[in-house]
């Protein structure tokens, strides 16, 4: 294919910048976790808080909703589980 020096600087300068792109993907892929559940929210639940967040906004619900798991978890004997989890392993 013959190109005139313009269009081999364009063609050129495109390859460049898919180039760039590339490494950028590459990048995010490489930086990328595998995203966990922490909990299975049911369906229902998971409607009431679109709702919230529709009517309260997203910080407001999210801030209310950590405080209720934080001190439902605090109900939790984590402390007893933890060290009964070291006796065993060792």
């Amino acid at each position: 294919m013959k190109v005139s020096k313009e269009e081999n600087k364009k063609l050129s300068d495109a390859i460049d910048q898919m180039q760039s792109a590339l490494d950028v993907f590459i990048e995010m892929y490489n930086d990328s976790e595998e995203d966990k559940l922490h909990i299975q929210l049911d369906a229902d639940v998971i409607e009431l808080i679109e709702k919230a967040k529709n009517v309260y906004g997203s910080e407001v619900v999210n801030e209310k909703v950590n405080t209720i798991i934080k001190e439902v978890l605090t109900f939790l004997p984590l402390e007893n589980f933890e060290s009964q989890i070291e006796e065993q392993a060792n």
